[in-house]
């Protein structure tokens, strides 16, 4: 993008750039192609799931924040691997860093799930609490 540019110019080719980065993550990371099919595998059931607006909104953005995560770790992981080869202490912690940003938004993904499930299974009195 050139300096200064504004309006649907700048707009267009951010999203060129934003859909380069997309393709670059689907073609070089594993766990982004897994991480994308299980989004698309849950977001309708967290459509059909989510009880009004807010709900579907923290299941499906529970989803994205995993392929958001995802793909600012692979780009750390791509400059880690850019500045050289050899094995530096401070390359690793920040890889093992970036992994454990990933864990963490999935483990967010189980807790908000599993949350809302719970309170399904409750409120449809499929599961009697205190008898």
């Amino acid at each position: 993008m050139k300096p200064g540019e504004t309006g649907w110019r700048r707009l267009v080719h951010a999203t060129g750039y934003s859909m380069a980065g997309l393709r670059a993550a689907w073609n070089n990371e594993a766990a982004f192609r897994q991480e994308l099919v299980m989004t698309l595998v849950l977001l309708p059931a967290g459509l059909w799931l989510g009880n009004g607006g807010g709900e579907r909104a923290v299941l499906v953005g529970s989803l994205m924040l995993v392929l958001v995560v995802e793909v600012i770790n692979s780009s750390l992981e791509a400059v880690v691997d850019r500045v050289g080869a050899e094995h530096h202490p401070l390359a690793g912690m920040a890889k093992d860093m970036g992994s454990a940003a990933v864990f963490l938004a999935l483990l967010n993904v189980v807790l908000v799930w599993g949350l809302i499930l719970w309170d399904r299974l409750i409120s449809s009195h499929i599961l009697i609490v205190g008898e």
